[in-house]
């Protein structure tokens, strides 16, 4: 995916891999931790935010960006103990704009991004989680090369201090695939690798869940090159998002992001040090 402001600041071209469910999981994922036990699951979010930044990388930030996302999700094993659950999800996360990466912009199209994932989730005595995510991008308005990625992600699913269940995880991403300027986060000349290290604590107040992400993003070889250059840092993220249920299924939510950015990430962010993101949408899962 192409850093689309990057370019029209005569930045040097940035191909990303977006998607929501690696580095800022659904709203909607919340609702469907609930309905882990059914065999069959499916979800859903329509999205709407004033920016989209992808592990520190400016895509847009002008005009109205939608994100309308869908998963299905088959339960292949379940125990009380041992491997607790096995489940292989589908899914595809969308990006349409109004602005320059969008209808607005030299493709004069909204539908900026296409994506679609398998995540393969594995869970062991109800208490460690480990998910195989392979996702294909693809843009309908030809803003960026077609991109592929795959990643491990573990995560700790019990509460660590107390009561409070604060999911801390690692995500190791790799790019496949690539050339010399295609197909990679930075448009650098070899595939990158990128670490990512986060918790999500959260509590309920009254009916509104209410959860503080916070992660780093972190290259591990030639993820956030620039000149030549790998730089480790990409970018530090904290948030906050409110979920409100509106029936079993349904929820309306919202949430401010802060990004504070790295070397290569502020380059290509026109030269802003700092991102603050504030989002609101719907979502379903049953």
């Amino acid at each position: 995916m192409s850093s689309i402001l990057g370019t029209r600041a005569h930045l040097p071209g940035v191909f990303v891999v977006a998607t929501v469910m690696l580095t800022a999981p659904p709203l909607w994922a919340q609702q469907t931790q609930r309905a882990n036990d059914e065999r069959i699951t499916v979800a859903g979010a329509l999205d709407f935010r004033n920016a989209y930044m992808f592990r520190g990388v400016r895509q847009d930030d002008t005009g109205t960006i939608a994100w309308p996302s869908a998963e299905v999700g088959l339960r292949l094993h379940a125990a009380d103990r041992g491997l607790t659950s096995a489940r292989v999800r589908v899914g595809t996360f969308n990006s349409v704009h109004s602005g320059w990466a969008g209808s607005g912009g030299p493709s004069g199209k909204r539908w900026y991004e296409s994506d679609v994932y398998t995540t393969l989730s594995l869970s062991f005595a109800n208490a460690f989680a480990f998910d195989t995510t392979y996702t294909a991008y693809h843009s309908p308005n030809k803003m960026f090369t077609n991109v592929k990625e795959i990643a491990f992600k573990a995560t700790v699913d019990r509460p660590v201090l107390g009561r409070t269940a604060w999911n801390p995880y690692a995500l190791v991403a790799f790019e496949l695939d690539t050339k010399p300027g295609v197909g990679q986060l930075d448009g650098g000349f070899k595939a990158g690798r990128y670490l990512e290290l986060g918790a999500a604590p959260g509590a309920s107040v009254r009916r509104v869940r209410v959860v503080i992400p916070v992660k780093v993003g972190l290259s591990l070889g030639n993820y956030y090159e620039l000149a030549g250059a790998d730089h480790r840092f990409g970018f530090f993220s904290v948030a906050g998002i409110a979920t409100l249920p509106l029936t079993r299924w349904a929820n309306v939510h919202g949430g401010v992001e802060y990004q504070r950015l790295g070397t290569t990430t502020k380059t290509f962010n026109a030269g802003e040090a700092s991102k603050t993101i504030a989002s609101v949408g719907v979502g379903f899962a049953r």
